[in-house]
């Protein structure tokens, strides 16, 4: 069920309606109302067979958690008859629960994603569980966090954890002790007004970056991969800086809907985005791009491994590892670790670089940034690496035609054709003007130093804050017809 169709937006009022109006009467019951509404959704977009592996993933989980979290009781003779004494789990027996959970995990996510890639396409189960990869590394920091004794949750928590319908298909990764303790906080299932209205402002900010950026942009990159041979220089770079907005406005957009459907449960997510394409670093970069992901691998990958203790070129290699399974996990593909690389890479040469990075000009240092992950997520779309390498050389020839019409026809293809109806005269306009305009107001709002799921603490209601909003909201509604799926999700 994706969130730009009717169809959710009609899910969302049934069980906004009916699980807030149960909390009137009893919050436990609107809890698992809520549970309930949460399967029912997974259902519809991952069917019965897909449920059925994250359901024993989440058993897995929860057993390993109560043994991790809870005493050895034995009962032992004792002079009035037996007695039942508590002691703590042996390192060794506990260090052992964790790696067979992981191994449980990281073993069906490797079946289903990767047993194509590892056997060339001779073997390969053909589908693989919505949400399958987001759900992975939450249930592993999970377990982390229980090993470590950083929290432990309640057990009739957990399935809420594992399949809350805004974060299920594409995150944001929830960190246990982000989420747990809001289901037992005053807010949940009792928003208040200004919840209300920050989620409603985030709802339609996201369905904005998603339907009306995000596809439009998918356009031209769409055009521009299917007639590659074709390009010119400008052309090109026209579809590498298109693919680079598509990702941050279908995937921030995603974010900012999941936040919004959150907030109307009294949930608060974490910020995913801020303002990524204003980083004057590739470290940067991933303190503001998927802040999620950067802190699971951080905290569960990066530090486990030994981090930066351990000398230099150990903590070189640590970064590259880090990043190569980043790639890895995006896809199964070797332009998916390729990308991973060159990010692993580019944060090693940085640090190697040191502080005299930081003399370097702003302004220069955010190009040179800028057009790094510009070609970086070259590859991160293309189909091969000969494809990537050759819309990457087309960039840098010296054939200097403006972009073909081709590049931009059906952008804002409804809007075109009634502008071309008005206005008859200014027909061959139209697509370059919407094509330009489109990606100068993508530009704008990617480098705004604001994002809305951080405004969403200190959104203040306001009549011109609510006829922009309705307007967006219109237009997107207005224009589902053919939407694509977010570009996370297939991950």
């Amino acid at each position: 069920m994706n969130f730009q169709s009717f169809g959710f937006l009609a899910f969302l009022a049934a069980a906004t309606a009916v699980c807030l109006g149960l909390a009137r009467w009893d919050r436990r019951i609107a809890a698992k109302c809520l549970t309930l509404a949460c399967l029912i959704f997974y259902i519809i977009g991952g069917g019965w067979a897909a449920l059925l592996v994250l359901v024993l993933g989440m058993a897995v989980s929860a057993a390993a958690v109560g043994y991790l979290t809870a005493p050895d009781i034995r009962v032992q003779p004792e002079g009035d008859g037996p007695a039942a004494r508590a002691y703590p789990r042996t390192a060794a027996r506990r260090r052992r629960c964790l790696c067979l959970a992981a191994a449980w995990h990281t073993g069906v996510l490797a079946v289903f994603k990767y047993t194509g890639f590892v056997t060339g396409g001779r073997l390969s189960p053909g589908w693989a569980p919505l949400g399958l990869s987001f759900f992975t590394f939450q249930q592993l920091w999970l377990l982390k966090e229980a090993y470590t004794g950083g929290f432990r949750p309640e057990r009739e928590d957990l399935p809420l954890y594992a399949f809350f319908f805004p974060s299920v298909v594409s995150g944001p990764i929830l960190k246990p002790q982000a989420f747990f303790p809001q289901l037992h906080g005053e807010k949940f299932l009792r928003p208040d007004g200004q919840d209300f209205a920050a989620a409603l402002y985030a709802i339609a900010s996201g369905m904005a970056k998603k339907v009306l950026l995000a596809d439009n942009l998918g356009i031209v990159v769409g055009n521009g991969w299917a007639r590659l041979d074709e390009l010119s220089a400008p052309g090109g770079w026209l579809v590498i800086l298109g693919y680079t907005l598509q990702l941050y406005f279908d995937f921030s957009g995603y974010c900012d809907i999941a936040a919004g459907c959150a907030r109307l449960f009294g949930l608060r997510l974490p910020v995913n985005f801020d303002s990524p394409y204003r980083s004057l670093s590739v470290g940067e970069f991933w303190k503001r791009w998927h802040i999620t992901l950067t802190s699971f691998l951080r905290e569960c990958l990066y530090f486990p491994l030994g981090g930066s203790k351990r000398g230099t070129g150990r903590a070189y290699l640590n970064i590259l590892i880090v990043f190569l399974a980043s790639g890895l996990w995006h896809g199964a593909g070797w332009t998916f670790l390729i990308w991973g690389g060159l990010h692993g890479l580019g944060q090693i040469a940085e640090r190697a670089w040191g502080k005299g990075r930081e003399r370097l000009p702003k302004l220069l240092r955010w190009a040179v940034t800028f057009a790094f992950v510009n070609a970086a997520w070259v590859f991160f779309r293309a189909p091969g690496v000969s494809q990537a390498l050759a819309l990457l050389k087309t960039a840098v020839t010296a054939d200097f035609r403006p972009p073909a019409e081709w590049l931009m026809a059906d952008v804002f293809a409804k809007e075109a054709k009634a502008f071309g109806m008005v206005f008859p005269a200014l027909r061959g306009w139209t697509a370059p003007v919407l094509t330009y305009g489109l990606f100068a107001a993508a530009l704008l709002a990617a480098l705004w130093p604001r994002n809305a799921v951080g405004q969403m603490d200190h959104f203040k209601p306001a009549f011109w804050r609510a006829a922009v909003l309705a307007l967006l909201a219109a237009w997107s509604v207005l224009s589902f017809t053919g939407v694509t799926t977010f570009i996370y999700s297939n991950f």
